[in-house]
């Protein structure tokens, strides 16, 4: 019996993937965040620095691990998870929790920005293409994080919770993960964006709706997927070394 290997997905040098981009002529461009436009995953960054720095009573730090803990066992699914870590701040202030995530973007998060993805979002920008965040990681992070590319709240689609006189509520808005962030999408008028960026199986969704889809640092799911669908990936400098031809 002959095993047939799969032929992994062609893959952008720096220059290519700059200059497909920038090529295209892009009028609406999502990006994914976590993974995408900067290193590792701050939705859970956040939630272990929340519960280091006393943010969290000892209650609710025991009880967010313990469901962690579960999701990491595939005993709690990512959409429950990606809600739970926002509904956990349930009872602090507002702008007490939008102080900690700028501290916690900051000291963490902002060194592991992209520049390869930071400088294309700012030529993009300046092309006049129009700039969406999406993401499963808290509203308060991520729209600390794109104030760094030049990107406001107004076009920002992350977890979030209603705020009622200051102070944030457990009751869910949107956790935009997997299918729900095209949803996410769709609901603010976007049907097919001309360009998505993501780095995970999360973001196949709003990927397929995309005119022309972009993996970034992809997961091993999402390279499969991307080398299924014909999509070339890309690989910063600053992970290449993480993943060998």
């Amino acid at each position: 019996m002959t095993l047939i290997r799969a032929v992994p997905a062609a893959r952008y040098t720096h220059e290519e993937f700059r200059d497909t981009a920038l090529s295209a002529a892009l009028r609406i461009a999502v990006f994914d965040c976590d993974g995408t436009l900067w290193n590792g995953d701050a939705g859970v960054g956040f939630m272990t620095w929340s519960m280091e720095a006393g943010l969290l009573s000892r209650d609710a730090s025991d009880w967010i691990d313990a469901r962690h803990r579960l999701y990491r066992q595939g005993r709690v699914s990512e959409l429950e998870i990606c809600g739970e870590m926002v509904q956990v701040y349930a009872g602090l202030r507002e702008d007490e929790l939008r102080r900690a995530a700028a501290r916690y973007f900051t000291a963490h998060v902002e060194a592991q920005i992209f520049p390869e993805m930071h400088r294309l979002v700012a030529e993009l920008r300046s092309a006049g293409t129009e700039i969406w965040a999406v993401s499963s990681t808290n509203s308060w992070v991520i729209e600390e994080g794109m104030r760094r590319f030049g990107v406001g709240p107004d076009r920002v689609l992350a977890a979030a919770v209603r705020v009622k006189d200051g102070l944030i509520s457990s009751d869910l808005i949107d956790v935009p993960t997997d299918e729900g962030k095209a949803e996410a999408l769709r609901r603010v008028g976007i049907d097919s964006p001309d360009a998505v960026f993501g780095n995970s199986i999360h973001d196949a969704a709003m990927l397929e709706m995309g005119q022309r889809a972009f993996p970034v640092n992809p997961t091993p799911a999402l390279a499969e997927m991307a080398a299924q669908r014909g999509w070339a990936v890309f690989y910063p400098e600053s992970v290449l070394a993480d993943h060998p031809r």
